[in-house]
């Protein structure tokens, strides 16, 4: 599997209360505006099948998932997501914008649960084999601004989102790792400043990387 010669696969990261929605928004309108053929996904989900999977993922059980089931469940729902979506756009020449990917994985379950990478690096090659993002932007902010922007939205906190405060730092650190040992790939926002702050630097970004389109 590689990238489609003509498609962009452009990923969106971040962890809770980065302001990933409103960034997504952001970013189809300026797309629409210059008139950029796009397909539109999201992580876990993005599909029926996927859907579902995250529903069990992020819902509330009596019976915990295993930090193990938790990767596969990831994986499984990734694997449908490609399939039906992502590859298909990029196959299509388009720019394919999708909300979390497996850097995602890297962070949560690597970084927050504490998983081996070795595990996650196999299920990456067998789920996408060569696939990576073209570019990942990477909306950082204090997990203690996050968490308080998270906890102000309507709505129950979902069954990551009501981790502890530790494993949100964790997130971000293993976040900013991978935005230092793969710099071509990363854009890192600073997600702290003001919604027309974090605009500003996603516009500087989108016009020096997708401007040519």
């Amino acid at each position: 599997m590689a990238n489609a010669p003509s498609g962009f696969f452009l990923t969106i990261e971040g962890g809770e209360g980065a302001g990933k929605t409103t960034a997504v928004d952001f970013i189809k309108h300026w797309m629409s505006d210059r008139q950029l053929a796009f397909t539109e996904t999201r992580e876990p989900g993005g599909t029926q099948v996927a859907e579902e999977l995250r529903a069990l993922l992020l819902g509330h059980h009596g019976e915990p998932l295993s930090d193990i089931t938790e990767l596969l469940m990831m994986f499984a729902a990734r694997s449908q997501n490609l399939f039906h979506n992502i590859l298909p756009g990029l196959e299509a020449g388009e720019i394919v914008l999708c909300d979390r990917f497996t850097d995602a994985t890297y962070a949560y379950q690597g970084g927050g649960r504490g998983l081996n990478t070795q595990p996650v690096e196999t299920l990456e090659n067998l789920v996408q084999g060569a696939l990576r993002p073209d570019m990942t932007i990477l909306l950082d902010v204090d997990p203690e601004i996050g968490m308080a922007r998270a906890k102000g939205r309507s709505g129950e906190l979902d069954r990551i989102e009501q981790e502890k405060m530790d494993f949100f730092i964790r997130v971000r650190n293993a976040y900013l790792e991978r935005a230092r040992q793969f710099p071509e790939q990363f854009e890192v926002i600073d997600a702290g400043q003001s919604l027309e702050g974090v605009q500003k630097q996603l516009l500087d970004v989108l016009e020096r990387r997708l401007g040519a389109r």
